[in-house]
């Protein structure tokens, strides 16, 4: 997740991803998101297991900014929200 002008990240983990990302849009998500108003989906990725999912969570969070904004941009260029593709 992200704001509109694409500053400010937050990565997280849920077992369904259109009912998270419409919570964090109507502000019933996270505080961190309501408080930097991150709200566009950019990027998600699947995972076999819930474990698989927390580990890549916890490796993606220590990430510096520059290569999360790599990762984002090799699947979704321009920064568009992806939350209209998953519902």
């Amino acid at each position: 997740m992200t704001n509109k002008y694409n500053t400010v990240f937050y990565t997280g983990v849920t077992s369904t991803v259109p009912k998270r990302v419409y919570e964090h849009k109507t502000g019933c998500g996270s505080e961190f998101t309501r408080k930097y108003n991150l709200n566009k989906l950019v990027w998600f990725d699947e995972y076999p297991t819930i474990l698989d999912a927390i580990e890549a969570e916890k490796r993606i969070k220590k990430w510096k900014k520059e290569w999360k904004i790599a990762l984002i941009r090799s699947i979704n260029p321009e920064f568009e929200d992806l939350y209209e593709q998953i519902v």
